[in-house]
């Protein structure tokens, strides 16, 4: 409540006081001071129009622009045509009360302008982590699509400097010098199947920003048609295709749609091919498992989508750190230890859990919990 009357005040806390937390203040600058260290805790602002040097529609209006949350309420002696109108065009408010007030109107008015307050913070804050949520995966996808975008560059590299003049007489031939018979072609492919996929990654990221713009909230999707996605689409080096393994034994239907879930799928893969790259075993297996399984013994069964491998594990220290900061053992190759982080805000944000398990020398599996949903329906056709 805002009066430069100190009376009005105190009598205001007082009569209002059993219902509402009521803070005051005796002008423009006092309620604007107040404001900047304790908006959090404001839901509605009540001014009176007449106060020296700056009037509650000027108050009303740098409301408006700092703390739109805030739903605001006029209180004027002069309750004319010209007040009205600037607090409407200027301010924004819910409603106009006349001196003296009415007791019975007012505490109305102070519900109804607290509703829509509350409900005006709700909506700021889902924008919020929209926006908090985008800005994190722009910058994870750019970090994504640097490695093959990288690649794609070097391949190219590479062509250009083994390309040669073509001989007189054959302007229309392309000479590119081979160290080995078809490794062009190999570099054309390799180039080829990194672009499709980081183009795949920005189309993920776009459906997401769209999506969250609007607050959409498609239809679910099959688990399995996502791992099918994840098999089709990454660009595995040659032969590692063979690698991965889908093991479907029960389908579900998964929360939201493909976009973030794909790359959060994608990055596990990426995760698992480096570390058997990096010490692979006689037969190298990523596994993509769908199931049902309680994630901690007393609770029950939820669908889990698991991406597992039988490479060299996660050092313990390295696994007690990976869900909790940036912890990376590939800092030199441009690793941010971002990639199992982001993983878990996509799954907390559609009200699972992720769990990382590991033992040195018999590889790693990372299990994404999902909500219980609806069976998946059978289809009649084979799949």
């Amino acid at each position: 409540m805002v009066d430069d009357e100190p009376q009005a005040c105190k009598w205001f806390a007082r009569l209002y006081g059993n219902e509402f937390a009521v803070l005051t203040a005796h002008d423009v600058e006092q309620a604007l001071a107040l404001l900047a260290e304790r908006s959090h805790e404001v839901a509605v602002l009540l001014t009176d129009y007449a106060m020296p040097q700056r009037n509650g529609v000027d108050l009303l209006a740098q409301v408006r622009q700092r703390y739109p949350h805030v739903a605001r309420v006029l209180v004027s002696a002069y309750a004319d045509k010209d007040v009205a109108l600037l607090a409407v065009n200027q301010g924004q408010v819910e409603k106009i009360l006349e001196k003296p007030l009415d007791e019975e109107l007012t505490r109305q008015a102070l519900r109804e302008a607290l509703a829509t307050g509350l409900e005006r913070a709700r909506q700021q804050e889902l924008l919020d982590r929209r926006a908090s949520a985008l800005r994190e995966t722009l910058g994870f996808l750019a970090h994504e699509v640097t490695s093959p975008l990288a690649t794609v560059r070097g391949y190219l590299t590479a062509m250009r400097e083994r390309h040669r003049d073509a001989p007189d007489g054959q302007d229309g031939v392309a000479h590119i010098e081979q160290q080995k018979p078809g490794d062009v072609l190999f570099m054309i492919e390799a180039a080829q199947r990194r672009a499709a996929y980081a183009q795949s990654l920005i189309s993920t990221f776009v459906l997401s920003a769209r999506d969250a713009s609007r607050g959409d909230t498609s239809a679910s999707l099959l688990a399995s048609d996502l791992v099918r996605a994840v098999r089709e689409e990454y660009p595995f080096e040659d032969g590692e295709s063979a690698w991965l393994v889908l093991d479907v034994q029960q389908d579900f239907m998964l929360p939201g749609r493909r976009d973030l879930l794909y790359l959060v799928l994608c990055t596990l893969v990426k995760n698992a091919m480096l570390a058997l790259r990096a010490s692979a075993p006689a037969r190298p297996e990523v596994r993509l498992a769908l199931d049902r399984a309680a994630p901690a013994p007393g609770l029950p069964a939820q669908p889990v989508i698991r991406v597992s491998d039988n490479g060299p594990g996660i050092p313990p220290e390295v696994l007690r750190r990976l869900t909790l900061e940036p912890v990376t053992t590939r800092a030199a190759s441009g690793g941010s230890g971002m990639g199992v982080l982001f993983c878990q805000r996509v799954m907390t944000s559609l009200g699972g859990t992720i769990d990382v398990r590991s033992t040195p020398g018999q590889g790693a599996a990372v299990s994404l919990y999902f909500p219980s949903t609806p069976p998946a329906p059978v289809s009649k056709e084979p799949r």
